[in-house]
């Protein structure tokens, strides 16, 4: 099903959370709101909130506390994208210059900083202990998955299992949170908040498994970042671990040669490694495992169209070509 037609069911919501996010990001700075308005006008699938959104009102949710938990989640993922950018010394996102890349290192970082600030300020008002404590456990997850993933740049030797635990703490986690805190919002079994931390976990792995796999197979219009940029900031992703698997020793070299440089001038000769043996579709087939996993999660809680919705998004995530 396209994402709009998903998106359509909170469409009001969605809207609501836009609205919140410019209102309360508004600060007497000029440079922090040029700075906002830039990234917000840039896009973006809102698929976290939207997460927040669903889980919320397939648990029954009917006040407005949903708006503030999925405004938060997004300031949250928009913080990570611009220390990220930073990190990676990344020049394009979504199609458009990264922050970076136009307002310097130096405002982006800080930027980012008052957007988690913010962020908090923003859970902490729900007063509620659970929501906080998952939040607070995440970020702290998160930042640790942005280490590993140092760690493991330009290192042809990195494991798929070290793999899967960057992404695990770096993306599955805050789709985790996005669904643990919507079901926090009412009134739930324990079992029903293993199974959306299950599918939260599942869903945002598949999330970035595709991501991988399109960062070799899509073009920089349809991705709206460019072909092989994983590889040119030396990131050991699982198309790469696997064609290290299975390709010829002169194919190894090559590979490892262009992780451990981050260089990018054989990058035909790579992509057609990558093709020939079959890590496109290594991963792809990846993340369908991680999507059943998650759409299992779902018999837990109450038919709905939002549940249904749910599913919809899990068969997106793991079907979309950007």
């Amino acid at each position: 099903m396209p994402l709009e037609s998903i998106r359509s069911l909170v469409h009001s919501d969605l809207e609501a959370t836009d609205k919140f996010i410019c209102t309360e990001l508004l600060s007497d700075i000029p440079l922090i709101n040029e700075l906002v308005e830039y990234i917000l006008n840039c896009g973006g699938k809102r698929i976290r909130p939207l997460l927040v959104l669903l889980t919320a009102r397939a648990f029954g949710h009917q006040d407005q506390q949903h708006i503030d938990l999925a405004a938060a989640i997004e300031l949250i993922h928009t913080a990570t994208l611009l220390h990220d950018d930073v990190v990676d010394s990344s020049t394009l996102r979504r199609g458009n210059k990264t922050a970076n890349n136009i307002w310097g290192n130096e405002a982006s970082v800080l930027v980012g900083d008052f957007l988690y600030s913010r962020a908090f300020q923003l859970i902490v008002k729900l007063k509620n202990l659970q929501i906080l404590e998952i939040f607070s456990g995440a970020t702290n997850l998160i930042a640790e998955g942005e280490i590993l993933q140092l760690i493991n740049c330009h290192d042809p030797d990195t494991t798929e299992q070290s793999y899967y635990d960057v992404i695990r703490r770096k993306t599955a986690k805050l789709f985790e949170v996005a669904a643990q805190t919507g079901a926090a919002l009412n009134q739930h079994t324990a079992a029903q908040m293993t199974a959306m931390q299950h599918y939260g976990v599942h869903l945002g792995t598949a999330y970035q498994l595709i991501d991988d796999a399109l960062d070799y197979s899509s073009s920089a219009a349809e991705m709206g970042k460019n072909m092989g940029d994983d590889l040119a900031e030396g990131k050991p992703t699982l198309p790469l671990i696997h064609a290290l698997r299975q390709g010829t020793p002169a194919e190894v070299t090559l590979l490892k040669e262009a992780i451990k440089t981050g260089n990018t001038e054989n990058l035909d000769s790579i992509l057609t490694i990558i093709e020939s043996t079959g890590a496109i579709e290594y991963t792809a087939n990846a993340a369908k495992q991680q999507i059943q996993q998650a759409i299992s999660g779902l018999t837990h809680i109450p038919d709905s169209p939002y549940r249904k919705a749910m599913r919809d998004l899990a068969e997106f995530v793991v079907a979309r070509k950007y």
